[in-house]
């Protein structure tokens, strides 16, 4: 387990692109904490850290947002899930154990479907700009 402390939504990304050189092809990166705690801050830096063709957003009215590059990045946002079901449907194994890396905000909120080998990140507001960052690898 790794603790780091963030004192902005910049520093938030960096970390995110920091992390983003230890993932790997088949990685599930889950995201917990509130509204506003940086969950997407941090998938902008690990998307571009892994050189994704597009810019990050928020994929909150369709589950999941797909970001091109040499190491795809599928971003996953179960805020709206309304039962596990819905992710399954959508194929969420293929992505999971597929060749890209998928990261998953919100996602106590299906943990039945999430790989038991996993990357866990929760994300704590401290402060107004202050973010405590803890995270948990597989390895």
């Amino acid at each position: 387990m790794r603790v780091f402390d963030t004192h902005s939504v910049e520093q938030t990304v960096d970390l995110g692109e920091t992390l983003a050189a230890e993932v790997k092809a088949g990685d599930v990166v889950c995201l917990h904490g509130n509204l506003g705690a940086g969950k997407t801050a941090l998938v902008t830096g690990l998307a571009r850290g892994l050189k994704a063709e597009r810019a990050v957003s928020s994929p909150t009215f369709t589950l999941i947002n797909e970001y091109p590059g040499p190491q795809p990045v599928y971003h996953f946002d179960l805020y709206r899930l309304n039962h596990p079901a819905e992710l399954e449907d959508i194929g969420c194994d293929e992505y999971f154990y597929g060749t890209g890396v998928s990261v998953v905000e919100w996602a106590e909120k299906a943990p039945q479907l999430m790989p038991p080998i996993r990357w866990d990140i929760t994300l704590e507001i401290v402060g107004d700009s202050d973010r405590r960052i803890t995270v948990l690898t597989p390895r």
